[in-house]
């Protein structure tokens, strides 16, 4: 047999897969054959597979190196349960269990061992390998060693160790989001600089995309999973700690089983609410991002933001947790000026260099730009990783097209508002000069005199936020959080003000309503009342099962697999076989109990 047609055989009897997807095929015979790779693919896209069949391919052990601890135990359970030997090697192992581990890597009784980078960097774990017989190392998560990316690690930086200690090992790294700068800072410091670099699509086209105006956040956030997303798994990212607990803590009260997670919880507590979340159903986690990377929950069918993230590349990494199965899945964004004056203190108040700087404030631009777009969101994310697409018809601007103006008046109103009143007031004060509002504080600075107090009466509140928000986001204003979220003039604004320059701005619209039957999980899957009965058994038989073995239910069977065999109903052991997600050892393991599930279903079977 040849090598492509080996590892065919293996997707097909050991994971239980009717074909490779995209460049996954190429890039498995790559490695196996001894290449370096660089594999940018999205979350979702199958990238475990472009290492671990490689490993049963090559002699040896697959060395593969995780960042965290809960996705490495995952995995592990995950290839545990297709027959396939994996270990991990971690902080939680005792020393003694630590050591078996490593004896059995040496002896070479391990198809694939997970490794955290601090371990594996360690002289004891480095000589340890090289008594051992390696197949190659996979390091995910490449991205954190970008030292400028939105999630450095700087325990990856010295995984370059690998390159000299190990020159005749293959090595792949592999990463969801990162930009052209990104992938080559990866590159470079992993010593990829000639390794074969594969880049997929990163258009998620399972993913709706849809940014509000932050109005009334927690009201707009509790609207969205009720009318969407109820009893389904999700994520609401915040920013802080505190809005994190007070966010949960009003969602459970509203009904949502909602629980918060933040790096200063209780380890315990934390460890308790992501096992939860992970092996429970509808749960949903209120979390910053010390959550989430490598959570390997495919049925996630939300991501939620209350804050802006830092970048593009962060909210696409972010969003990207939904919605892993394929079916259809919501990002859903509330953002406000606060949100933007928030995020230029941080950058503008951190300890980091100019450099740093000038590209955090880069990214966040980019990010504005997204948000205040008023053209296809995909097209706008997907133009920022370098790919070229066209309208999706599946984020909240395809959906519901939201109306330009020729804003160039009110935008002159407003950017003079900003030089009258000497660039020291924020939008909600130059909006009450505009509006001519008779307030104290008006009337205290005297703006109630000046030629700009009420020009802007006939324009509504919200009009005028929007106007602000999107004067920010063209560049025409900037905001001085060290004068307290004031709005200051750009070089970009005086063409406008002097009428050399026209403005258009986009109406708020809010998000098309109805969409339920777009999301619903039963119904994305196409099936009939007596399916969705089936899929309900099939659900309450695996969840029974996972309780049985302690792990998360998707480990079992995923939501595709239970729903493919809710639609066919096969019959008989061999035409389980022909289900994705069953291979030789999940046959041998539930085809009895999926055949008596399947078999006295009431219905027509196929």
């Amino acid at each position: 047999m040849t090598l492509s047609s080996d590892a065919q055989s293996i997707l097909r009897e050991t994971f239980g897969l009717p074909a490779f997807r995209g460049a996954q095929a190429e890039i498995v015979v790559h490695l196996a054959e001894g290449g370096d790779a660089l594999v940018l693919m999205p979350t979702g896209g199958g990238k475990s597979l472009c290492y671990q069949i490689p490993s049963l391919l090559r002699a040896g052990t697959g060395i593969v190196v995780s960042p965290l601890i809960a996705l490495m135990e995952d995995q592990v359970a995950a290839l545990t349960q297709l027959g396939v030997r994996a270990a991990v090697l971690n902080s939680t192992l005792s020393a003694a269990a630590a050591r078996a581990t490593e004896d059995a890597l040496i002896r070479g009784e391990l198809d694939l061992l997970y490794v955290a980078p601090e371990r594996l960097t360690t002289p004891r774990c480095l000589d340890v390998l090289e008594r051992a017989e390696i197949a190659l190392f996979a390091i995910d998560e490449a991205h954190c060693v970008a030292q400028w990316g939105h999630d450095f690690r700087p325990e990856y930086l010295q995984l370059s160790i690998l390159h000299e200690r190990f020159p005749g090992v293959p090595r792949i790294a592999l990463t969801a989001t990162a930009d052209p700068d990104t992938r080559a800072e990866i590159a470079r410091r992993l010593g990829l600089a000639e390794a074969r670099v594969f880049v997929s699509s990163f258009d998620r086209p399972n993913i709706t995309y849809t940014i509000v105006e932050k109005l009334e956040p927690r009201q707009q956030l509790l609207r969205f999973i009720r009318r969407e997303h109820q009893n389904e798994a999700g994520i609401v990212y915040c920013l802080s700690r505190k809005k994190v607990e007070e966010t949960a803590a009003w969602l459970a009260a509203e009904g949502i089983a909602a629980l918060p997670y933040h790096a200063g919880l209780d380890a315990s507590l934390r460890s308790l609410h992501q096992s939860r979340f992970q092996r429970e159903e509808g749960i949903v986690i209120v979390a910053t991002i010390a959550f989430g990377m490598g959570i390997d929950k495919p049925d996630v069918r939300f991501v939620a933001h209350l804050d802006l993230p830092k970048s593009i590349e962060g909210y696409y990494q972010e969003t990207g947790r939904a919605g892993r199965d394929g079916a259809p899945a919501n990002a859903w964004m509330a953002y406000g000026l606060a949100d933007v004056v928030q995020m230029r203190r941080l950058i503008d108040q951190s300890d980091a260099q100019d450099d740093f700087k000038r590209i955090a404030s880069a990214k966040l631009d980019a990010l504005l730009g997204l948000c205040e777009t008023a053209q296809c969101r995909r097209v706008r994310l997907l133009q920022y990783f370098g790919e070229a697409s066209s309208a999706c018809g599946n984020c909240d601007n395809c959906l519901a097209p939201p109306e330009t103006w020729d804003a160039t008046e009110a935008a002159q109103k407003a950017l003079s508002a900003i030089y009258r009143t000497g660039q020291r007031f924020g939008a909600v004060h130059l909006t009450e000069v505009l509006r001519g509002r008779d307030s104290e504080r008006v009337r205290r600075f005297g703006h109630d005199a000046l030629s700009v107090f009420g020009v802007g009466r006939d324009t509504d509140e919200l009009v005028w936020r929007g106007v602000f928000r999107q004067l920010v986001a063209l560049g025409l204003a900037h905001v001085d959080h060290e004068a307290h979220g004031a709005l200051k003039l750009t070089e970009a604004s005086r063409a406008v003000l002097k009428g050399y320059e026209r403005v258009a701005m986009r109406r708020q619209v809010e998000a098309p309503l109805g969409r339920k039957a777009r999301t619903g999980t039963t119904r994305a899957f196409g099936l009939d009342g007596a399916g969705e009965i089936l899929l309900s058994h099939l659900k309450a038989w695996r969840l029974e099962e996972a309780r049985l073995q302690s792990v998360p239910a998707y480990v079992i069977l995923n939501d595709n697999t239970l729903a493919q065999l809710a639609r066919e109903r096969p019959q008989r052991r061999d035409e389980l076989l022909g289900i994705s997600g069953i291979g030789a050892k999940k046959l041998e393991r539930y085809g009895a109990a999926l055949l008596e599930i399947l078999c006295r279903a009431p219905g027509k079977a196929r």
